[in-house]
């Protein structure tokens, strides 16, 4: 997978086995934002799993954003997370 979106969908997938994850690209919404000129991409991250069960909010983010550490701030500049367990949904 070569894909930007594709490799962070694989990686979230093998770290918390999501009922959901739903994963949208929306770089071209910002277009001409210094994050997009660096080449980092803007996501929408929509990610179902009983690993945020008894999870902060701010728990349940840091939680992706240490799955996704080594592309943080290069390929992706921007990360909106909505981080639910299955009982929430």
């Amino acid at each position: 997978m070569t894909n930007r979106i594709d490799r962070i969908r694989t990686k979230l997938i093998e770290t918390f086995a999501p009922a959901e994850c739903h994963l949208e690209d929306e770089s071209a919404l910002h277009a001409g934002h210094a994050g997009a000129a660096a080449g980092g991409g803007h996501f929408r991250l929509r990610i179902v799993s009983d690993k945020f069960e008894n999870q902060s909010r701010i728990n349940r983010h840091r939680l992706v954003y240490d799955c996704l550490h080594d592309m943080m701030h290069t390929e992706i500049h921007a990360l909106a997370i909505t981080a639910l367990t299955p009982s929430e949904v």
